[in-house]
This record gives structure tokens, sequence and C-alpha cells, in this order.
């Protein structure tokens, strides 16, 4: 896995805003949220995931690139 720049980073800060809600398309995750699950953004992490507290509970993060989601 490579790491995101720190140019990369501030651009997926300024798209995954704090209060951001994003819907999950699908996540290859045994503890992922039900696809259509909505969540609200709380951050982006140094390694570029997007740090979401699911309506489900779940505070897993999500991997641009990697799994498929959307803002709602």
């Amino acid at each position: 896995m490579t790491f995101p720049s720190r140019e990369q980073i501030a651009l997926l800060r300024e798209q995954y805003r704090k209060g951001t809600k994003v819907r999950l398309v699908s996540m290859d995750d045994i503890q992922a949220p039900p696809p259509g699950a909505i969540g609200e953004v709380f951050g982006v992490d140094d390694a570029g995931s997007v740090m979401v507290r699911w309506e489900t509970g779940s505070s897993l993060s999500l991997i641009p690139g990697e799994d498929r989601f959307e803002i709602v």
C-alpha cells in the first residue's frame, strides 16, 4: 500500500470535511456497515482514510479508491 502525498491528503480533507454525509456502496470488510448505510465524516487521517461515524454505531473508516461510497 502506498500512502498519499501531503497534497493528496489536503485535497481529501477539503472534499470530505467534518460533517459531510456519505453513503456506503460497498466495502470489503467483515465489519463493514451494510450497503446503503449513511454516516458522517469526522475527519481524514494522515494515511488518507476518511473517518466516519456510521448510523449503525460503527466508526469504521473508508479508504478512497478501495471502498465505494458517495457524498449524500
